[in-house]
Protein backbone atom coordinates (compact mmCIF):
# COMPACT_ATOMS: atom_id res chain seq x y z
CA UNK A 1 0.00 0.00 0.00
CA UNK A 2 1.32 3.63 -0.81
CA UNK A 3 2.24 6.03 1.90
CA UNK A 4 0.47 9.43 1.05
CA UNK A 5 1.74 12.35 3.56
CA UNK A 6 -0.79 15.27 2.85
CA UNK A 7 -0.05 18.57 4.69
CA UNK A 8 -2.95 20.89 5.07
CA UNK A 9 -3.71 23.31 7.76
CA UNK A 10 -8.00 23.18 6.99
CA UNK A 11 -9.06 21.26 9.43
CA UNK A 12 -12.19 19.96 7.51
CA UNK A 13 -10.21 19.69 4.07
CA UNK A 14 -7.42 17.52 5.54
CA UNK A 15 -9.92 15.01 7.33
CA UNK A 16 -11.98 14.84 4.30
CA UNK A 17 -9.19 14.38 1.69
CA UNK A 18 -7.62 12.11 3.86
CA UNK A 19 -10.94 9.36 4.60
CA UNK A 20 -11.01 9.73 0.70
CA UNK A 21 -7.42 8.63 -0.38
CA UNK A 22 -8.00 5.57 2.38
CA UNK A 23 -10.69 4.70 0.43
CA UNK A 24 -8.98 4.60 -2.76
CA UNK A 25 -6.29 2.63 -1.12
CA UNK A 26 -3.72 4.56 0.36
CA UNK A 27 -2.06 5.33 3.65
CA UNK A 28 -2.62 8.45 4.45
CA UNK A 29 -0.31 10.33 7.28
CA UNK A 30 -1.67 14.19 7.77
CA UNK A 31 0.13 17.36 9.31
CA UNK A 32 -1.61 20.71 10.11
CA UNK A 33 0.79 22.97 8.94
CA UNK A 34 4.68 23.06 7.12
CA UNK A 35 6.72 22.48 10.42
CA UNK A 36 5.20 19.03 11.48
CA UNK A 37 4.80 18.19 7.35
CA UNK A 38 8.57 18.34 7.37
CA UNK A 39 9.16 16.22 10.71
CA UNK A 40 6.50 13.20 9.29
CA UNK A 41 7.83 13.31 6.00
CA UNK A 42 12.13 12.34 7.89
CA UNK A 43 9.97 10.57 10.20
CA UNK A 44 7.98 8.21 7.88
CA UNK A 45 9.22 8.45 3.96
CA UNK A 46 6.56 8.44 2.32
CA UNK A 47 5.78 7.69 -1.79
CA UNK A 48 4.53 10.60 -2.08
CA UNK A 49 3.43 14.07 -0.71
CA UNK A 50 0.55 16.65 -1.40
CA UNK A 51 1.43 19.97 0.30
CA UNK A 52 -0.55 23.03 0.54
CA UNK A 53 0.99 26.25 0.11
CA UNK A 54 -0.57 28.80 2.57
CA UNK A 55 0.13 27.31 5.79
CA UNK A 56 1.03 28.54 9.66
CA UNK A 57 4.37 27.94 11.07
CA UNK A 58 6.07 27.23 7.16
CA UNK A 59 4.52 27.38 4.45
CA UNK A 60 4.42 24.48 1.39
CA UNK A 61 6.96 26.56 -0.58
CA UNK A 62 9.03 26.16 2.64
CA UNK A 63 8.49 22.33 2.86
CA UNK A 64 9.74 21.60 -0.84
CA UNK A 65 12.70 23.84 -0.14
CA UNK A 66 13.71 21.77 2.88
CA UNK A 67 13.01 18.58 1.64
CA UNK A 68 14.58 19.27 -1.49
CA UNK A 69 17.62 19.58 -0.05
CA UNK A 70 17.26 16.10 2.43
CA UNK A 71 19.39 13.11 0.61
CA UNK A 72 16.21 10.73 1.80
CA UNK A 73 13.34 12.97 1.24
CA UNK A 74 14.78 15.28 -2.29
CA UNK A 75 13.11 12.26 -4.68
CA UNK A 76 9.92 12.03 -3.48
CA UNK A 77 7.20 13.18 -5.83
CA UNK A 78 5.56 16.38 -4.62
CA UNK A 79 2.35 17.88 -5.64
CA UNK A 80 1.18 21.25 -4.06
CA UNK A 81 -2.54 22.27 -3.29
CA UNK A 82 -3.76 25.80 -3.14
CA UNK A 83 -6.48 28.16 -3.93
CA UNK A 84 -4.20 30.75 -5.62
CA UNK A 85 -4.58 30.32 -9.34
CA UNK A 86 -2.14 33.56 -10.63
CA UNK A 87 0.16 32.50 -12.80
CA UNK A 88 2.74 33.31 -11.18
CA UNK A 89 2.32 31.35 -8.13
CA UNK A 90 1.97 27.91 -10.00
CA UNK A 91 5.18 28.69 -11.73
CA UNK A 92 7.09 29.63 -8.43
CA UNK A 93 6.15 26.48 -7.09
CA UNK A 94 6.89 24.36 -10.22
CA UNK A 95 10.43 26.10 -10.74
CA UNK A 96 11.18 25.18 -7.06
CA UNK A 97 10.80 21.27 -8.17
CA UNK A 98 7.20 20.16 -7.70
CA UNK A 99 6.11 17.66 -9.74
CA UNK A 100 2.28 19.12 -10.05
CA UNK A 101 -0.27 20.90 -8.38
CA UNK A 102 -4.01 21.25 -8.09
CA UNK A 103 -6.21 24.55 -7.84
CA UNK A 104 -8.76 24.19 -4.92
CA UNK A 105 -11.59 23.05 -5.21
CA UNK A 106 -10.73 19.87 -6.38
CA UNK A 107 -12.33 16.64 -6.88
CA UNK A 108 -11.76 13.19 -6.48
CA UNK A 109 -10.64 12.47 -9.76
CA UNK A 110 -7.96 15.06 -9.89
CA UNK A 111 -6.81 14.10 -7.26
CA UNK A 112 -6.49 10.66 -7.32
CA UNK A 113 -5.36 10.99 -11.04
CA UNK A 114 -2.30 13.59 -10.45
CA UNK A 115 -0.94 10.94 -7.70
CA UNK A 116 -1.36 7.91 -9.81
CA UNK A 117 0.71 9.87 -12.29
CA UNK A 118 3.08 10.97 -9.72
CA UNK A 119 3.71 7.00 -8.84
CA UNK A 120 3.68 5.78 -12.41
CA UNK A 121 6.63 7.91 -13.21
CA UNK A 122 8.81 6.74 -10.37
CA UNK A 123 7.97 3.38 -10.84
CA UNK A 124 8.79 3.28 -14.65
CA UNK A 125 11.68 4.91 -13.21
CA UNK A 126 12.92 2.78 -10.99
CA UNK A 127 12.64 0.03 -13.34
CA UNK A 128 14.41 1.53 -16.33
CA UNK A 129 17.64 1.95 -13.52
CA UNK A 130 16.66 -1.64 -11.94
CA UNK A 131 17.26 -2.93 -15.68
CA UNK A 132 20.75 -0.81 -16.06
CA UNK A 133 22.18 -2.21 -12.59
CA UNK A 134 21.02 -6.38 -13.48
CA UNK A 135 22.12 -6.23 -17.25
CA UNK A 136 25.98 -6.69 -15.45
CA UNK A 137 27.79 -7.27 -12.51
CA UNK A 138 29.36 -4.00 -12.74
CA UNK A 139 33.05 -4.96 -12.33
CA UNK A 140 36.20 -3.32 -13.64
CA UNK A 141 37.54 -6.48 -14.86
CA UNK A 142 34.30 -7.39 -16.67
CA UNK A 143 33.14 -4.35 -19.01
CA UNK A 144 33.65 -5.69 -22.45
CA UNK A 145 30.75 -3.02 -24.65
CA UNK A 146 29.95 0.67 -24.33
CA UNK A 147 26.57 -0.37 -22.33
CA UNK A 148 28.74 -1.83 -19.87
CA UNK A 149 30.72 1.38 -19.22
CA UNK A 150 27.57 3.34 -19.58
CA UNK A 151 26.39 0.89 -16.81
CA UNK A 152 30.04 1.76 -14.58
CA UNK A 153 29.12 5.40 -15.08
CA UNK A 154 25.34 5.22 -13.16
CA UNK A 155 27.14 2.88 -10.61
CA UNK A 156 30.17 4.64 -9.90
CA UNK A 157 30.00 8.46 -11.40
CA UNK A 158 28.68 11.78 -9.12
CA UNK A 159 25.19 12.68 -10.69
CA UNK A 160 24.81 16.28 -11.41
CA UNK A 161 21.00 17.83 -12.30
CA UNK A 162 21.51 21.06 -14.34
CA UNK A 163 18.52 23.63 -14.65
CA UNK A 164 17.29 24.72 -18.38
CA UNK A 165 20.46 26.99 -19.79
CA UNK A 166 22.72 26.58 -16.90
CA UNK A 167 26.12 25.66 -17.72
CA UNK A 168 27.84 22.00 -17.30
CA UNK A 169 31.34 23.66 -18.01
CA UNK A 170 33.09 26.46 -20.04
CA UNK A 171 35.46 26.51 -22.39
CA UNK A 172 39.02 27.19 -21.29
CA UNK A 173 38.04 25.74 -17.90
CA UNK A 174 40.62 22.64 -16.96
CA UNK A 175 38.91 19.51 -18.48
CA UNK A 176 39.12 16.66 -14.99
CA UNK A 177 35.59 14.75 -16.27
CA UNK A 178 33.84 13.13 -18.71
CA UNK A 179 30.27 13.03 -18.65
CA UNK A 180 27.41 10.98 -19.52
CA UNK A 181 23.45 12.26 -20.01
CA UNK A 182 21.01 10.17 -17.98
CA UNK A 183 18.10 12.62 -19.07
CA UNK A 184 18.12 15.87 -21.15
CA UNK A 185 19.74 17.39 -23.68
CA UNK A 186 23.35 19.15 -23.75
CA UNK A 187 24.60 21.58 -26.70
CA UNK A 188 28.21 22.34 -27.30
CA UNK A 189 29.23 25.70 -28.50
CA UNK A 190 31.78 28.05 -28.84
CA UNK A 191 31.83 31.85 -29.34
CA UNK A 192 33.54 33.73 -32.15
CA UNK A 193 34.95 36.85 -32.21
CA UNK A 194 31.15 38.85 -32.95
CA UNK A 195 29.84 37.05 -29.65
CA UNK A 196 28.20 35.05 -32.07
CA UNK A 197 27.39 31.86 -30.32
CA UNK A 198 28.35 28.30 -33.14
CA UNK A 199 26.83 25.41 -31.60
CA UNK A 200 29.10 22.50 -31.95
CA UNK A 201 26.87 19.49 -31.42
CA UNK A 202 24.21 18.54 -29.69
CA UNK A 203 23.99 15.64 -27.57
CA UNK A 204 21.03 13.67 -25.89
CA UNK A 205 20.27 10.53 -23.41
CA UNK A 206 23.16 8.10 -23.12
CA UNK A 207 25.32 10.32 -25.17
CA UNK A 208 29.15 10.56 -23.76
CA UNK A 209 30.79 14.56 -23.68
CA UNK A 210 33.80 16.09 -22.28
CA UNK A 211 36.21 14.73 -23.64
CA UNK A 212 39.50 16.02 -24.13
CA UNK A 213 43.32 14.39 -23.98
CA UNK A 214 43.80 11.60 -21.09
CA UNK A 215 47.49 12.37 -20.96
CA UNK A 216 47.12 16.02 -20.92
CA UNK A 217 45.71 18.14 -18.80
CA UNK A 218 43.98 20.25 -21.45
CA UNK A 219 41.17 22.51 -21.29
CA UNK A 220 37.67 21.91 -22.76
CA UNK A 221 37.48 23.58 -26.22
CA UNK A 222 33.72 24.76 -25.67
CA UNK A 223 31.08 25.26 -23.27
CA UNK A 224 28.37 23.21 -22.32
CA UNK A 225 25.12 23.87 -21.43
CA UNK A 226 21.80 22.07 -20.80
CA UNK A 227 19.19 23.14 -23.35
CA UNK A 228 16.30 21.73 -20.77
CA UNK A 229 16.14 20.28 -17.23
CA UNK A 230 19.24 17.50 -17.52
CA UNK A 231 20.61 14.67 -15.39
CA UNK A 232 24.43 14.07 -16.07
CA UNK A 233 26.70 11.49 -14.42
CA UNK A 234 30.24 12.98 -14.09
CA UNK A 235 33.85 10.70 -14.06
CA UNK A 236 37.17 12.21 -13.44
CA UNK A 237 39.34 11.19 -16.22
CA UNK A 238 41.69 9.39 -14.02
CA UNK A 239 39.42 7.23 -12.80
CA UNK A 240 38.04 6.37 -16.70
CA UNK A 241 41.58 6.15 -17.33
CA UNK A 242 41.94 3.69 -14.95
CA UNK A 243 39.04 1.49 -15.83
CA UNK A 244 40.10 1.76 -19.39
CA UNK A 245 43.60 0.66 -18.73
CA UNK A 246 42.16 -2.57 -17.81
CA UNK A 247 39.50 -3.33 -20.01
CA UNK A 248 40.91 -3.06 -23.46
CA UNK A 249 37.77 -3.65 -25.17
CA UNK A 250 36.25 -1.53 -24.40
CA UNK A 251 38.96 1.24 -25.00
CA UNK A 252 38.17 -0.02 -28.80
CA UNK A 253 34.52 0.93 -28.58
CA UNK A 254 35.31 3.81 -27.14
CA UNK A 255 37.64 5.09 -29.94
CA UNK A 256 35.21 3.85 -32.56
CA UNK A 257 32.24 5.69 -31.01
CA UNK A 258 34.41 8.78 -30.94
CA UNK A 259 36.23 8.59 -34.43
CA UNK A 260 33.00 6.86 -36.27
CA UNK A 261 31.75 8.96 -39.49
CA UNK A 262 30.08 12.32 -38.31
CA UNK A 263 28.45 12.89 -42.02
CA UNK A 264 26.96 9.47 -41.91
CA UNK A 265 25.66 9.61 -38.30
CA UNK A 266 24.22 12.74 -38.78
CA UNK A 267 22.25 11.52 -41.98
CA UNK A 268 21.21 8.22 -39.82
CA UNK A 269 20.04 10.93 -36.85
CA UNK A 270 17.77 12.56 -39.68
CA UNK A 271 16.28 9.72 -41.33
CA UNK A 272 15.61 7.91 -38.25
CA UNK A 273 14.19 11.09 -35.94
CA UNK A 274 10.46 11.51 -37.10
CA UNK A 275 10.05 7.77 -36.20
CA UNK A 276 12.23 7.69 -33.46
CA UNK A 277 10.06 10.82 -31.70
CA UNK A 278 6.97 8.78 -32.96
CA UNK A 279 8.35 5.62 -31.16
CA UNK A 280 8.95 7.18 -28.13
CA UNK A 281 5.76 9.07 -27.48
CA UNK A 282 3.36 5.90 -28.49
CA UNK A 283 5.93 4.27 -26.00
CA UNK A 284 5.42 6.94 -23.03
CA UNK A 285 1.89 6.41 -23.45
CA UNK A 286 1.43 3.19 -22.93
CA UNK A 287 3.99 2.95 -20.00
CA UNK A 288 1.99 5.59 -18.51
CA UNK A 289 -1.38 3.56 -18.91
CA UNK A 290 -0.31 0.12 -17.95
CA UNK A 291 1.63 1.73 -14.87
CA UNK A 292 -1.48 3.93 -13.88
CA UNK A 293 -3.75 0.83 -14.57
CA UNK A 294 -6.00 2.47 -17.08
CA UNK A 295 -7.78 0.69 -19.66
CA UNK A 296 -7.14 2.68 -23.23
CA UNK A 297 -11.04 4.06 -22.65
CA UNK A 298 -10.47 5.76 -19.74
CA UNK A 299 -7.15 7.31 -20.82
CA UNK A 300 -4.52 9.14 -18.59
CA UNK A 301 -4.75 12.78 -17.13
CA UNK A 302 -0.57 13.50 -17.05
CA UNK A 303 0.83 16.96 -17.44
CA UNK A 304 2.91 17.25 -21.26
CA UNK A 305 6.26 17.49 -19.33
CA UNK A 306 5.90 14.35 -17.52
CA UNK A 307 5.47 12.65 -20.75
CA UNK A 308 8.15 14.30 -22.49
CA UNK A 309 10.43 13.96 -19.78
CA UNK A 310 10.23 9.89 -19.59
CA UNK A 311 9.89 9.69 -23.54
CA UNK A 312 13.51 11.73 -22.90
CA UNK A 313 12.52 14.32 -25.85
CA UNK A 314 11.72 18.05 -26.28
CA UNK A 315 7.85 18.82 -24.84
CA UNK A 316 7.28 21.02 -27.54
CA UNK A 317 8.58 18.28 -29.87
CA UNK A 318 6.30 15.91 -27.66
CA UNK A 319 3.15 18.08 -27.99
CA UNK A 320 3.61 18.31 -32.11
CA UNK A 321 3.45 14.20 -32.15
CA UNK A 322 0.59 14.04 -29.93
CA UNK A 323 -1.18 16.30 -32.10
CA UNK A 324 -0.12 14.37 -34.84
CA UNK A 325 -1.49 10.80 -33.71
CA UNK A 326 -4.33 12.67 -32.95
CA UNK A 327 -4.99 13.97 -36.47
CA UNK A 328 -4.64 10.29 -37.57
CA UNK A 329 -7.10 9.26 -35.39
CA UNK A 330 -4.51 7.45 -32.88
CA UNK A 331 -5.58 9.15 -29.69
CA UNK A 332 -7.91 11.78 -28.41
CA UNK A 333 -6.72 15.15 -26.43
CA UNK A 334 -9.37 16.68 -24.26
CA UNK A 335 -6.99 18.92 -21.87
CA UNK A 336 -4.71 17.20 -19.98
CA UNK A 337 -6.41 13.91 -20.50
CA UNK A 338 -5.05 11.60 -23.04
CA UNK A 339 -7.42 8.72 -24.53
CA UNK A 340 -6.41 5.91 -27.03
CA UNK A 341 -8.54 5.35 -29.89
CA UNK A 342 -6.43 2.87 -31.80
CA UNK A 343 -4.53 0.60 -29.64
CA UNK A 344 -2.92 -1.33 -32.22
CA UNK A 345 -1.14 1.37 -34.32
CA UNK A 346 0.05 2.71 -30.71
CA UNK A 347 1.64 -0.72 -30.45
CA UNK A 348 2.41 -1.01 -33.45
CA UNK A 349 4.50 2.34 -33.73
CA UNK A 350 5.75 1.62 -30.24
Amino acid sequence: MKKVLFIEDDTVVRENTAELLELANYKVITAANGKIGVAMAMKNKPDIIVCDIMMPELDGYGVLQILSKEKTTKHIPFIFLSAKTEHKEIRKGMDMGADDYLTKPFDESELISAIESRLAKVMIVKETLKRKENSIDVNEDHLKTLDHLKNYFTDYAEEYTFKSNETIYRESENSNYVFLIYKGIVKTFKIDEYGKELITALHKDDDFFGFTLFMQNKAYQETASALEDTVVFRLSKHDLKKVLDSNHKVTLDLVDYLTGNVSEIKDQLLQMAYSSVRKKTANTILQFTKKMRKSSKQGIKISRNDLASVAGIATETFIRTLSEFKKDGIIDIEGRNIKILDIKELQRIS
